[in-house]
């Protein structure tokens, strides 16, 4: 980089003008950073893509758990239907997000990688064909005026230093005027040194002049030149910005499900089911089912028979159930219940909503199937599963006596596999035997 001295000041002014010596470099450099960009955005998508999969994921277990927690809940009719749908729309946008994940790397990650392996070209030495033509370009044209810069630095150099001479010989001999111990050779001498030292000021000035001349005349030609590469450096960082816009755009238009007519539509079915509930035909719903509406046999006198007896005699050996049995019901009202998916949940596991009422008590799960009435369902030999241990994935806190509560992390055992209704049976170390969710817990490998 050429520097000029400024005497007044005594300091040196640099430039960092691209017309220095050597300041091509960065716009070299550029080529460089533009195959890093292109690593970049790619990582930057890729990395955009995991997220987009990972959400796409997260939707789907949300909805999946609380599809059966609402399903297995309290929560029925018109009203639930909505509910359930808000689940609906988490499945199918998970769908859109996973579409968006496979467009990102699919079509925008593979572009990028395709358009950077056609425009930059690796070499055996590690640079870029392009990064190689530029750098010898620039310092083709660069180099007959450097070499002229070079010549009037040291004649600039030269001069200066001449100039410098010259002041302290004058200052010198100035001095001698006023000392009687210097002889007359001795001021002659001083004399002589004063006139050599005006005579090298004028040499090197001219030799200065020439020489700067020189490299003026030169310095048009160098400009076309320098400018030249540069320009074909120009046109290549110009395709490189065009194709970025580009490919943002294809992302944009990727990322954004406003567009999507199936976006839409998943909100506008949303919307229709939610105000499709109707509160009016649920409370009817229950009124019917399991209100005032339902159907009774009251009881009514009845003649004593034999066979009466017999029959009374059988069903008090099976009262070990909770509550009373009462036989030969007449089902008059409309039972819809049957609409309702039968439930296990920590609402409904002690309580049953049987289309109508029997002696026969075989779907009850807590019934004794054994003539004694002695079995239990949490008995470990009830069943004759394999064991494993499962690590809680979530905190529970059971709701029921016969459910267990945990913590997240917390590890125990489950003695009998997920049933229909996605629970499970485990006992936690302390030898506590009871059910959990089966979609709290992860099997430990």
């Amino acid at each position: 980089m050429s520097v000029t001295y400024d005497d007044s000041v005594g300091v040196e002014v640099s430039s960092d003008s691209f017309w220095e010596v050597g300041n091509y470099k960065r716009t070299v450099k550029r080529i460089d950073d533009g195959h890093r960009l292109c690593t970049d955005l790619m990582n930057c998508l890729h990395e955009r893509a995991r997220i987009e999969k990972a959400y796409a994921q997260q939707l789907t277990e949300w909805a999946r758990r609380w599809r059966q927690l609402v399903e297995k809940g309290p929560q029925y009719g018109t009203v639930e239907k909505a509910w359930i749908a808000v689940m609906s729309e988490a499945e199918r946008v998970s769908e859109l997000h996973l579409e968006v994940r496979a467009s990102l790397m699919n079509k925008d990650f593979e572009k990028i990688k395709n358009w950077q392996k056609e425009a930059f070209h690796k070499q055996m030495m590690g640079s870029f064909k392009e990064t190689k033509e530029a750098e010898d370009g620039f310092r083709k044209a660069q180099k007959p005026w450097a070499k002229k810069l070079k010549e009037v630095e040291a004649a600039k150099k030269a001069y200066h230093a001449a100039c410098k001479e010259e002041k302290l010989a004058i200052s010198r001999e100035t001095n001698s005027k006023g000392d009687p111990s210097l002889n007359p050779e001795q001021l002659k001498k001083l004399q002589d040194k004063v006139e050599k030292c005006k005579q090298d000021v004028l040499k090197t000035k001219e030799k200065y002049e020439k020489s700067l001349k020189e490299l003026d005349q030169g310095t048009p030609q160098y400009m076309e030149n320098m400018e030249q590469v540069f320009e074909q450096c120009q046109q290549f960082e110009e395709k490189r910005l065009r194709f970025f816009r580009e490919v943002l755009l294809e992302v944009q238009k990727h990322l954004d499900l406003s567009n999507v007519s199936s976006y839409k539509t998943i909100y506008q079915d949303l919307e229709q089911s939610i105000r499709a509930a109707d509160a009016v035909e649920d409370l009817r719903w229950f009124r019917v089912n399991h209100g005032p509406g339902m159907s009774m046999n009251w009881p009514q006198f009845e003649e004593w028979s034999a066979d009466l007896n017999r029959t009374l005699s059988r069903r008090e050996k099976k009262k070990n159930a909770d509550g009373v049995t009462l036989t030969g019901i007449n089902q008059t009202g409309d039972q819809a219940l049957q609409n309702k998916p039968s439930s296990v949940s920590s609402y409904e596991k002690t309580q049953s909503y049987p289309a109508d009422w029997s002696d026969d008590e075989s779907n009850n799960p807590f019934s004794s199937t054994d003539p004694s009435g002695d079995s239990n369902p949490f008995d470990e030999d009830a069943t004759s599963g394999t064991e494993v241990r499962v690590r809680a994935l979530y905190d529970y806190e059971g709701q029921e006596h016969d459910e267990l509560s945990f913590k997240a992390g917390d590890e125990l055992t489950k003695i009998e596999d997920e049933d229909e209704q996605g629970w499970c049976k485990g006992r936690l170390d302390n030898g506590t035997v009871g059910l959990y969710p089966a979609n709290y817990v992860e099997a430990i490998q």
